[in-house]
């Protein structure tokens, strides 16, 4: 019935952030069964009936981290910037933003890639989503180097997407190991200034 289908959809999502904020706070490592049954004041049976097992309800955590972390979501206000850089640009700052205002969430992300050394189907799915990920940002980098031939000579749209994801991704880390005192407006002025600073050496 689909009254009952959606009660067990609203249960699974209970679990799973019970399962988030447990892994969030301490690790992937002080996760078991019975502390997210605990969280979400269920039964370990009842977690085990809707994720049959520990591994199973890690991956469907995982998979839920990449869906609200990773997935690059490119709305209208940017798409209707006219100038391609620019367009890339907000986009960064946006992103960077997005992601350095949930240290937690960063921290469990970069966890997962931990464990996906000694885990094969983890392994797998963050290489797929990080590779997705720098995907996204290729259409937007082609219109770049097509606006702006002469500034990015010897670019590729893969190479500015590369480094438009390292960007990203440095500013999440950075605002992990130190939330509290991370000024994203200082690491985009030091960022300026040291490509910059590159230029003039290579120029």
């Amino acid at each position: 019935m689909p009254g009952q289908k959606a009660s067990e959809a609203a249960r699974r999502m209970q679990i799973m952030k019970a399962a988030y904020e447990l892994a969030s706070r301490k690790g992937l490592d002080s996760l078991t069964v019975r502390l997210v049954a605990r969280r979400a004041k269920l039964s370990p049976g009842l977690v085990l009936f809707h994720f049959g097992t520990k591994d199973q309800l890690i991956i469907a955590l995982l998979d839920y981290v990449i869906e609200t972390t990773s997935v690059l979501h490119v709305t209208e206000d940017i798409t209707s910037i006219p100038v391609p850089l620019d367009r890339l640009l907000a986009l960064l700052r946006r992103e960077m933003n997005r992601l350095a205002s949930e240290p937690r969430r960063i921290r469990l992300f970069f966890d997962f890639w931990v464990k996906g050394f000694t885990h094969a189907l983890i392994r797998t799915k963050m290489q797929s989503e990080l590779d997705r990920y720098r995907e996204a940002f290729r259409p937007i980098a082609h219109e770049v180097l097509r606006a702006e031939p002469e500034r990015f000579s010897g670019v590729t749209p893969e190479g500015l997407s590369a480094v438009a994801v390292s960007f990203i991704k440095g500013c999440a880390v950075q605002s992990m190991i130190d939330p509290e005192n991370f000024d994203i407006e200082e690491y985009l002025a030091a960022t300026n200034s040291l490509l910059g600073q590159l230029n003039a050496q290579t120029a």
